[in-house]
């Protein structure tokens, strides 16, 4: 079974406010790189990427983060850099990201050499809206290789135990995806959240109400979470949903949003009642689940263009401008494949 993509002990995060960040952020580079099995090659080209995302941050908007994170997918390990910030945005993006081209008096071949060196970019950055760019990096070359889904998981600040977590598994024609969020926060939230996964990975195909009482199980020994189970059915074009406790979840197509309806409850603990629901998905819908760290209030509407970015360009805005500061953070993005 193909390694699944998930939040577990696979991120890093770094804020980016001063220069010394800079390194620290090439440093944390530099060791996925190293756990990733990159050759000197590839982990030069991760350091350049890291470098230049962070410097930009820097220079054009004093301030912002820096997420780095492992992926897997066709047997491959690759490595996500995210950079984010609520600076002045882009102007002239396709001016940007030229070669020589600066509004900083540097030699501008920051943006430029994102977008040269990555196997897959993105940018969102409309002018006076902050800024986001996706970078990936492949072990081996595979401009070609993409991922239809892009989360992030962010702990409480001063916490780096996180109580949200979400994963992403193909199986034979169906993904899963989930969604958990661990009662309150710290360690005992998150190996809540860390159970879940667990049991998710082990039976990637079960339908979510069934996997919801494989998870209720499962953390009969952990405080217990709010837990929320989608299942892409890509031949059949449907999505089937199940979800226990404040989890938000919608679907955003042509026709507008809708929402997926969840249950009372906790999930391990108090569990009275699970009702699975399905819907047609055409292909380029986008499947959004979140925790109750992450504000209701966000309309992609707001962000014109947005809906056709990557997924994970699409969860850092809604993470950087909605994310409760109180609580973990969670946001899974996931594009119905086959879409333009």
């Amino acid at each position: 079974m193909e390694k699944i993509n998930q939040s577990v002990d696979t991120a890093t995060w770094i804020t980016v406010s001063h220069a010394s960040d800079i390194a620290a952020a090439r440093r944390a580079g530099q060791r996925l790189a190293d756990l990733a099995r990159f050759d000197e090659v590839r982990a030069g080209q991760l350091a350049l990427i890291v470098t230049e995302a962070a410097t930009n941050i820097l220079k054009h908007a004093g301030d912002g983060v820096i997420v780095l994170s492992t992926v897997y997918a066709a047997g491959l390990q690759g490595i996500d850099v995210l950079a984010y910030d609520a600076g002045p945005g882009i102007g002239n993006l396709g001016q940007a990201l030229r070669d020589g081209a600066s509004t900083a008096g540097t030699a501008g071949n920051g943006l430029g050499a994102l977008l040269r060196l990555s196997d897959q970019f993105d940018v969102y950055a409309p002018r006076g809206k902050g800024a986001v760019f996706f970078m990936r990096l492949w072990r081996t070359p595979s401009p070609d290789l993409r991922l239809d889904c892009g989360g992030l998981a962010l702990p409480l600040a001063g916490e780096t135990a996180n109580g949200d977590a979400w994963a992403v598994a193909p199986v034979r024609g169906h993904t899963a995806l989930m969604m958990v969020d661990g009662l309150g926060h710290g360690p005992e939230a998150a190996k809540a959240a860390a159970a879940a996964i667990a049991a998710l990975e082990l039976q990637p195909a079960l339908r979510p109400a069934r996997q919801i009482d494989v998870c209720h199980t499962a953390l009969r020994s952990t405080r217990g979470a709010a837990l929320a189970i989608a299942l892409h059915d890509a031949a059949a074009g449907q999505l089937h949903f199940a979800g226990i406790g404040n989890i938000a979840a919608c679907v955003i197509d042509a026709g507008g949003r809708r929402q997926l309806a969840s249950y009372n409850g906790i999930v391990g603990h108090n569990l009275r009642k699970v009702q699975e629901f399905t819907i047609d998905c055409a292909a380029g819908a986008l499947v959004v689940l979140a925790t109750d760290g992450i504000g209701t209030q966000w309309d992609l509407q707001q962000y014109p263009g947005l809906a056709g970015c990557d997924p994970s360009v699409i969860a850092a805005v809604l993470l950087r401008d909605y994310a409760r500061p109180r609580d973990d953070a969670s946001v899974l993005v996931y594009r119905i494949p086959g879409g333009a």
